[in-house]
């Protein structure tokens, strides 16, 4: 459960279109359903529920403004939705549009890298990556003191071993979305 109030929640200002439901959720029981659109914040990976203005038809991967000022196709925000509310579609989409996030931010994922720091004693913020353990954390450490790393090709080359850096931090972006990992890296709650 999140300890935050509503004032310390992140807003989002755009959002990217995982599914659009126009006649609602299909197993929503009542007679009149309204049309739903699933998305994901684009810098804070924030899922949400959307209500799209009357007549609007949203397609999936179409970006979309939800912030103060006058929104164009969103009538309003339902809320934060849960990975497992999704639909199929909006499920696959997911995968594709956390993809293009970490490959068109490269410079903020490569800054996890090369700004890491130890959680405890024991454990570092590179070990919550799958497929990184303490050589590559140790290994990462030692390369980025030396000259910090400017992109995920250049982590591959300088760490021996290294899992494919984009896909890692893809995977532990949609673990984070599981909402059951203890600590959040990229995935603002």
């Amino acid at each position: 459960m999140n300890s935050q109030s509503p004032e310390q929640r992140v807003r989002e200002e755009h959002v990217i279109v995982l599914d659009f439901l126009p006649h609602g959720h299909p197993l929503d029981s009542r007679p009149r359903k309204t049309p739903v659109v699933q998305a994901i914040g684009k810098n804070h990976l924030v899922l949400l529920e959307l209500v799209p203005k009357k007549d609007v038809i949203l397609q999936p991967l179409h970006e979309v403004y939800i912030g103060e000022g006058k929104r164009d196709q969103i009538h309003h925000i339902v809320g934060r939705v849960k990975l497992d509310d999704l639909t199929a579609t909006a499920k696959s989409t997911l995968d594709i549009v956390i993809k293009d996030v970490v490959a068109n931010n490269e410079k903020h994922f490569v800054d996890f890298f090369n700004k890491s720091q130890p959680l405890t004693t024991r454990m570092h913020q590179l070990e919550l990556l799958p497929g990184l353990g303490k050589k590559h954390m140790w290994e990462i450490i030692e390369k980025r003191d030396e000259k910090p790393f400017d992109s995920f090709k250049d982590i591959k080359a300088r760490v021996k071993l290294m899992p494919d850096p984009e896909k890692i931090v893809a995977k532990r972006i949609i673990k984070e979305l599981t909402g059951e990992e203890k600590h959040r890296i990229f995935v603002d709650v």
